[in-house]
C-alpha cells in the first residue's frame, strides 16, 4: 500500500465513521423526521452520502455488479438530474423505509467496496480525486446533520438537547475595533496544493478600495440593542424582500430566540439556555444582517474583502455553539459563524464546471443566492479554508449564520 493510498483510505474511514458518531446521540425516530423542506432527516444524509460514492465511483468502475438496492438510486439522489429521477426533497421525512439499520448496512457495504477499490488502484489519480470530493461532500453533510437536527429538536415543546452536557461557559467579548486594509489589486480564489471545490476557481485578480472589517462578530447583546431600538419596526433599514418578511410576521428576532417576560432565551444543541450577550448572534438571514449593518452605519463585506483580510487568520474548530471573542485583532473568522457577505453567488471569471453529471455540484446554483465566508461551530475540523464559498438564499436562517461589519 502506497503512502498516498494509505492516507486516503485512513481519511475515508475517519470521515465515514464521524457521520455515524454524529447520529449516536439520536433515536431512530430522530433520524427519520424532517422538520422543514430545507432540512433533511439524518437517515437521509447517511444514505445520500453513501449513494454519492456508489453512484459516481463504484458504478462506473464495477460493471455488472448489482447496486445494493436499485430503489436507492431514486430515493437518495439529491439534485443530480443527469442521474435520473429524484424523490421530492420536501418528502424525505416520509421515507420510513428503509430502516435506519438498513441504511447503516448500506454504508458498511459501500465502504468495504471503496476500500477494496483504493487498495487495487493505488496510482489512479482520477479515483483519488473523486474519493476526496466524496469526503468533502460528506463533511458538508456532517454540518447539515447538526443544523438540521437543531431545527428538528427546536420544534419539540420539550426543548430536547442533542448534547447531554450543558452549554460550556463563555467569557466576555473583546471590544470591537476596526482592522484596516489598504486594498489594491489582489488575487482571490484557491491557489496551491490541497482540495478546493470548483466554485473556488479559477484564482483571479480583483481591485479593492481601502476598507476595514470589524475585529469580531456582532454579539447577541449588540443585536438585542438593535431589537430594542425598534430595528424590526423601521422600514428604512430593510431591503424590500426582507421588510415584506418583517411585515408578515416572519421576522422579529433571530431564529431560536424566545422572549420570556423581560428575559431572552436561546435554543442550542445543548438545549434551551439564557441568552448570552457576549456570544455571537447567529441564525440570522442576510436581510437581518444587512439591516443591522445599516443601523450601525456600516455594511456587510464583499467576499473579496473577506478573503483578503481572512487569508492569514487562524482556522479554528469550535464547540457546538459559537463562542465569545476573547482576543484582540481579527478574530472569529473561522469556527464560530458563517458570515454573510454582500456578494451574490456567481461564477468567477473563467469558471468551467466539471465535465459530466458531477459538474452539477455547484455551477447550476449560481443564481439567487449570496456568498457566506469562514466556517461555523458545526463545520468539521479540516474542512474550512479562506477561499471556501458557502452560499444560501437571502432568507435562510437555519445554518449558523452571523454578522461581521465592514466599512
Amino acid at each position: 500500500m502506497g503512502a498516498s493510498e494509505h492516507r486516503l483510505s485512513t481519511m475515508f474511514e475517519h470521515v465515514r465513521q464521524r457521520s455515524l458518531r454524529l447520529a449516536e446521540p439520536l433515536t431512530p425516530e430522530d433520524c427519520c423526521a424532517q422538520s422543514m423542506p430545507d432540512a433533511s432527516p439524518v437517515k437521509w444524509h447517511l444514505a445520500h452520502t453513501t449513494w454519492f460514492f456508489e453512484t459516481f465511483i463504484l458504478e462506473p468502475r464495477e460493471p455488472g455488479v448489482k447496486p445494493v438496492d436499485p430503489a436507492f438510486r431514486v430515493l437518495f439522489n439529491s439534485y443530480y438530474n443527469g442521474v435520473g429521477a429524484k424523490h421530492p426533497r420536501a418528502q424525505r421525512g416520509l421515507l420510513t423505509r428503509p430502516a435506519l439499520a438498513e441504511v447503516q448496512a448500506y454504508r458498511a457495504a459501500v465502504d468495504a467496496r471503496i476500500l477494496r477499490l483504493l487498495a487495487s488502484a493505488p496510482d489512479d489519480a482520477e479515483l483519488a480525486a473523486l474519493v476526496e470530493l466524496g469526503l468533502q461532500h460528506e463533511q458538508q453533510h456532517q454540518e447539515l446533520i447538526l443544523t438540521d437536527v437543531k431545527q428538528l429538536l427546536s420544534c419539540n415543546p420539550m426543548h430536547p438537547a442533542y448534547a447531554d452536557a450543558p452549554l460550556p461557559a463563555s467569557g466576555p467579548a473583546a471590544p470591537l475595533a476596526w482592522v484596516e486594509s489598504d486594498g489594491g489589486l489582489i488575487e482571490i480564489g484557491h491557489a496551491g496544493p490541497g482540495f478546493a471545490f470548483d466554485n473556488e476557481l479559477p484564482r483571479h485578480r480583483q481591485y479593492l478600495e481601502p476598507f476595514a472589517l470589524a475585529s469580531r462578530l456582532v454579539t447577541n447583546g449588540e443585536y438585542l440593542e438593535f431589537i430594542e431600538a425598534g430595528g424590526y419596526r423601521d422600514p428604512s433599514l430593510w431591503l424590500s424582500d426582507g421588510w415584506d418578511q418583517v411585515a408578515s410576521g416572519l421576522l422579529a428576532a433571530p431564529l431560536y430566540w424566545a422572549r420570556e417576560g423581560e428575559r431572552w432565551r436561546e435554543f442550542t444543541l445543548h438545549g434551551l439556555a439564557p441568552l448570552d450577550p457576549a456570544r455571537p448572534v447567529t441564525h440570522v438571514s442576510l436581510y437581518e444582517a444587512d439591516a443591522y449593518a445599516r443601523w450601525r452605519g456600516a455594511r456587510l463585506p464583499t467576499e473579496a474583502e473577506w478573503e483578503c483580510a481572512g487569508r492569514d487568520a487562524m482556522v479554528t474548530c469550535g464547540d457546538l455553539h459559537p463562542r465569545a471573542a476573547g482576543s484582540a485583532g481579527l478574530a472569529q473568522m473561522f469556527g464560530e459563524c458563517w458570515q454573510w457577505t454582500a456578494s451574490s453567488y456567481a461564477p468567477y471569471p473563467g469558471f468551467v464546471p466539471a465535465a459530466g453529471t458531477i459538474g452539477e455540484y455547484n455551477g447550476k446554483f449560481m443564481v439567487n443566492q449570496y456568498v457566506l465566508r469562514g466556517s461555523s461551530c458545526a463545520t468539521p475540523q479540516g474542512h474550512a479554508r479562506a477561499s471556501y464559498r458557502n452560499f444560501f438564499p437571502a432568507g435562510a436562517r437555519w445554518q449558523f449564520t452571523g454578522i461581521r461589519l465592514a466599512r
